[in-house]
This record gives C-alpha cells, structure tokens and sequence, in this order.
C-alpha cells in the first residue's frame, strides 16, 4: 500500500502541472484587451497599462508567466486582483461556504440516491421500482436551475418555510434547500446505478455461496453483496464532489450564496484572469485527492483488491 500511495502522488505531479498549465493558458489568452473598462469610462492610460503588464509579468511568454505563478503559489501567493484585492482572500472568504453546499448535497444524494438504489435493486420490479424509476427520470430531465427556482418559489415565495435568499453567513440550515436542488441531478444517477449494481450483483457466486453457508441476510446484503456494488458507486460520489463545487454557479446565484461559484462568475465577468486561474486551480487540487483517496477505498471495500 504505501508504494501504491506513492506511485499514485508520482502520478498525479504531471496531471497537475498539465491541468494547471493548460487552465493559466487558457484564461490569459482570451483575446482582447484585459484592461478595457478598468479606468471607468475613459481609456486606461498608458503608465497604468505598463505598471500592469508588468506586475501581471503580461509582457513575458506564456511558460514564463506560468512557472512565476506557479514560484507564487508554492509560497501561499495567490495573486491579486486588478483591483489589488487578494485572491487568497476572496478564495478563503467564499470557499467555506462552498464547501457546505456540497458536502451538503453529497450527503443528500448518498443517503437518499443509495436508499432508493438499494431498496429497489433487492426487491426487484413492483410499484416502488417503477415509483423511483419515474422519479429519477423526471429529475434527470429538468435542468438543475430550474430545480432550484421551483424550490425557491414553492418553498420560499409560496409556503415561507425557507428564506428565498441565504444570508450572508449562510448556515447549515439554509443550505438544506438549495443542497437538495444542486444533488437532485446526481441523487437520481446514483439511484438508478446502486439499483443496476445491486440487481446485477445479487445473483453473483459469491452472494449465492453466502446464501448456502446460511449467514443471515443482513450480512450477505451489507457485507458482501453492498460492499461490492457500491464501488461504481462511490467512483461517482468521488468525481462529483469536484463537480459539485464547480458547478454550483447557477444554484449560488439563485439563492443568493456568496461562494466559488460567484466568485467564477464575477472574474469571467470582468476579466479578472488571476481569480478564475486561482479558484480552477484551487478544484484541480481538490479533484486530485479526492481521485486518491477514492482508490484507496476500493481495497477497504472489495478484498479482492490489493495494491502490491
């Protein structure tokens, strides 16, 4: 296992400097003029456009300009905004926040998506497979965004249980509601994919062995039978958390969620090359270990595998 462990970091150093080559590339090689609307409605003169070119090092290659913002990063240097705001801040201020919606809707599709997944892959077809069925299509077919304005309208504006607009502390509580709408999408995949494994996966040999040795079901469903087909499953959970936080524009702006999303947002917006590389960065890093630390779960949950 630790030469695993090892191998895998190894592994991950050229996906890291290709990925984030790639996004700094991209994102400072969007044409136009970077400091067009900076000075209000009057062009930027031209000792404000020298002074910025070269605090951005804009007048170097495109390799030198990456390998000097990558020298900053290494030493907790996120950069700064145009404005001269800290990316680091603006980063530490609405990541948190991210953070919580997503694990927020990771919990919700995990324990809602399995449940559903489980319970209809054991007991096979009848009116509780083709109810989930029914669901997880109607939610595979409606946009996330439209999800969450339904929530937002039925729940907030209709019924006044929630607040149509999360506060700027953003508690637990408040992302109850808009963390269902952004995992509603994935909840449904990860029922309708627990339901195929465990379908597949409960006539296999080795549940039919446990079966004939008389072990109670209970082990054969939690021990050998689930442990088995949650690994597509928990591949998924895995890959979506990056995902989650990536996308989660549309859901932070209907409810008003002052996190990455936004902040994604707003750089796009203004042209703030320095934001979007730091927060897409940011996720790299976040899609990195969280593909590691998925691996190495596939040889807690399935025996067979081992990393030799």
């Amino acid at each position: 296992m630790p030469q695993y462990i090892l191998r895998r970091l190894l592994q991950l150093i050229p996906v890291f400097f290709g990925t984030t080559f790639l996004i700094y590339a991209l994102v400072w090689a969007v044409p136009g003029d970077p400091f067009a609307g900076k000075c209000g409605q009057v062009a930027c003169p031209p000792a404000y456009i020298e002074m910025m070119t070269a605090k951005f090092n804009l007048d170097d290659s495109i390799f030198v300009q990456y390998f000097k913002y990558l020298g900053n990063l290494f030493t907790g240097d996120w950069g700064e905004t145009f404005n001269g705001v800290s990316v680091g801040e603006l980063i530490g201020n609405a990541y948190p926040v991210t953070v919580r919606l997503a694990l927020i809707a990771v919990a919700i599709e995990a324990i809602i998506g399995l449940s559903a997944g489980i319970l209809t892959g054991l007991r096979g077809k009848g009116f509780l497979d083709n109810l989930v069925l029914m669901s997880t299509t109607f939610l595979i077919s409606i946009p996330v965004f439209v999800t969450a304005i339904v929530l937002q309208i039925v729940l907030g504006s209709e019924l006044g249980i929630i607040d149509a607009s999360v506060s700027e502390d953003a508690t637990i509580g408040e992302l109850i509601v808009p963390g269902i709408a952004l995992g509603s999408l994935s909840m449904a995949y990860i029922a309708r994919l627990t339901r195929t494994s465990i379908a597949e996966n409960r006539h296999a040999d080795y549940v039919r062995t446990a079966v004939a040795k008389g072990q109670p079901r209970s082990r054969v469903v939690g021990v050998h039978l689930l442990r088995n087909s949650v690994i597509p499953v928990l591949t998924f959970i895995g890959t979506d958390i990056g995902a989650l936080m990536g996308g989660a524009i549309v859901t932070e702006g209907v409810f008003n969620i002052n996190g990455i999303g936004g902040l994604i947002f707003r750089g796009i917006q203004n042209r703030e090359g320095a934001t979007v590389t730091g927060v897409v960065v940011l996720l790299v890093m976040v899609y990195l270990l969280v593909s590691l630390i998925v691996d190495l779960l596939y040889a807690v949950l399935d025996p067979r595998i081992r990393y030799d």
